[in-house]
């Protein structure tokens, strides 16, 4: 038979999109959300033997998304679904994924555990906060990194059809993301060779959330257009702060890349009036499409064509 997509709430469209892309069908539930927050999934239709897929990104609000994913998953278990894989564009709590002060728990660990008692087949999400974490499950994992073609559309975006490792750089704005960012250049340089890598070293307060410090440059950036690279924006102030950074180091202009946009209130707001030419970003989280339109300065990138199985 053919297979089922099921939408979760925060992410009907990539669902469709995903639908029509592979040639699945959209599948029939009902989310129900009582007044003391509870949420109730009753799927609608005979899926006994049907692989079936989940669509849904488990964003703000992550508890009540993580909750939604697993009783949907259960609910088609209990209807004798055939094979269930969790879509998960963006990974709710994937910067969890290790202690980094005594007695804190390990929030990813703990989802990833969940997915796994409840027999999920497989999943699938798009660019892991960190690589090491697929390591965590005993499932069959993927994580697909949109990288990749947010570097073609960028460089189609911005209309200028010579761009070479002399005019543009491209920059991370933490050591940590270095490898995104190197990512992200093989594609945009069209797999030049001999390119450089900016990046940033950041000095981030682990006592306080959302708080972290530019502290220096590395890299030749003096005349430069540069693109700074990350997976993940929720306070907006790393790539802010780094593209203050850039512009005191001399360059031209600084534009950002991020995947996915875990925006916190205030922060579209914040984007429109930094330092920032513009800010690119995708719909991995679909909520905030509607609620970026009025600032000029950030561009959604639809990704659903990566997601295709």
């Amino acid at each position: 038979m053919q297979p089922l997509v099921f939408s979760g709430s925060s992410s009907p469209e990539l669902a469709a999109r995903f639908a029509g892309l592979n040639n699945f069908a959209i599948g029939s539930h009902k989310v129900v959300r009582f007044a003391n927050s509870e949420v109730k999934v009753t799927v609608e239709q005979n899926v006994h033997d049907v692989d079936c897929f989940i669509v849904l990104s488990t964003s703000n609000p992550t508890d009540m998304h993580v909750m939604e994913l697993a009783f949907t998953v259960d609910a088609l278990k209990r209807e004798g679904a055939g094979e269930i894989t969790c879509v998960i564009p963006y990974f709710g709590y994937a910067r969890q994924n290790i202690q980094h002060l005594p007695g804190e728990c390990v929030s990813a660990h703990v989802v990833i555990r969940l997915l796994e008692s409840l027999k999920v087949n497989k999943v699938i999400v798009v660019d892991l906060h960190d690589e090491g974490t697929a390591g965590v499950f005993s499932i069959p994992f993927r994580s697909i990194s949109v990288l990749p073609y947010l570097a073609s559309r960028i460089y189609e975006n911005l209309g200028i059809t010579a761009y070479t490792e002399s005019s543009v750089v491209i920059a991370s704005p933490d050591q940590g993301g270095i490898e995104r960012a190197r990512k992200f250049a093989e594609a945009f340089y069209k797999n030049l060779k001999g390119y450089d890598l900016v990046t940033v070293e950041k000095k981030r307060n682990l006592a306080n959330i959302h708080d972290s410090k530019a502290m220096e440059l590395y890299g030749d950036v003096q005349g430069k257009t540069v693109i700074f690279v990350d997976d993940i924006a929720t306070s907006g102030g790393t790539i802010i702060h780094a593209s203050e950074l850039a512009l005191s180091k001399g360059a031209k202009e600084v534009y950002a890349a991020v995947v996915h946009p875990d925006f916190g209130p205030g922060i579209p707001e914040k984007i429109q009036v930094s330092t920032l030419t513009r800010f690119f970003t995708t719909n991995t989280i679909e909520k905030t499409v509607e609620d970026l339109k009025p600032y000029s300065k950030i561009e959604v990138i639809d990704i659903s064509e990566v997601l295709k199985v």
